[in-house]
């Protein structure tokens, strides 16, 4: 009859399993950002490519940009300061409203400036299978990164719910308006939005005057600290810097827009079906 502690040995092996190819899956996705951050180091201008840009922002797209990280920075500080606001549909609608007309007011400006915002973002420059293809392998690889620095910033500072504001609204939603509202923003409206703004344009500009490193960073700090939630702000910023490291890698910002919602499109399922996914 087989001992107790051999019982024990063979329900320990699937553990062990688990944690090994959670490191492996750690060390492959370690591997592929740095590759994509060395690859994107080693390029030069002379290596750019044959579809580059010829033009790069100036100075009056560092100013547009300055009034908007300001603005930004405002409505940070705003939320901080009243962090008891809920969080409800007429606020998404109206998030939704003003951040359309600040993208439609950059987009009007760069037509102004003789920018083609298509040849700029390189949105004609993959196909969409690619796009797509590309999108869900960059994600794949960043998930360890972002549970990894969730893991330990709760583990560091502990306390407070790791759920923005519009995560609890989908939980505590109960109509299927509501749901489908915000299923509409976070899949197809803040993933263009956000990494228009973040990568695209404040990214672009940084990377013009400080290089893609402070770029980089900086986007992603900002693009962290603008959803207004502490506890997932290291996360966010892992994940703001995967996205801006994906764009600068392809040359396409639709590249990072598709990792964008996937990522959201994977939150929402996961609270959708909880019984399915753990916490």
């Amino acid at each position: 009859m087989p001992s107790a502690s051999l019982f024990a040995a063979f329900g320990a092996a699937p553990s062990l399993v688990l944690g090994v190819l959670s490191v492996l899956y750690l060390l492959a996705s370690l591997y592929v950002y740095i590759s994509l951050i060395h690859q994107i180091s080693a390029r030069t201008p002379n290596t750019a490519g044959a579809d580059a840009p010829a033009r790069s922002f100036g100075l009056p797209e560092a100013i547009l940009a300055a009034l908007l990280i300001l603005f930004l920075l405002l409505n940070i500080g705003a939320s901080v300061s009243q962090p008891s606001i809920q969080f409800n549909a007429r606020n998404l609608l109206g998030n939704f409203l003003l951040t359309a007309f600040v993208v439609l007011f950059v987009v009007t400006f760069l037509h102004l400036r003789g920018f083609d915002v298509g040849a700029l973002g390189g949105f004609f420059r993959v196909s969409f299978a690619r796009t797509l293809s590309t999108g869900a392998i960059l994600l794949f690889f960043a998930y360890p990164l972002i549970l990894l620095s969730d893991a330990i910033t709760q583990r560091l500072f502990g306390g407070g719910s790791s759920k923005q504001n519009i995560v609890e609204f989908f939980s505590g939603s109960r109509t299927i308006e509501q749901r489908m509202m915000i299923i509409v923003f976070a899949i197809a409206i803040a993933p263009v939005v956000e990494e228009f703004l973040f990568r695209f344009f404040i990214y672009g500009v940084l990377k013009r005057y400080f290089g893609r490193l402070l770029g980089i960073t900086f986007s992603a700090l900002l693009f962290a600290a603008a959803h207004a939630h502490l506890p997932s702000f290291v996360p966010l910023f892992v994940l703001g810097s995967c996205f801006a490291i994906a764009y600068e890698w392809s040359g396409s910002i639709l590249v990072s827009m598709t990792m964008h919602s996937l990522f959201n499109s994977l939150t929402l399922t996961a609270l959708a079906f909880p019984e399915i996914f753990s916490p």
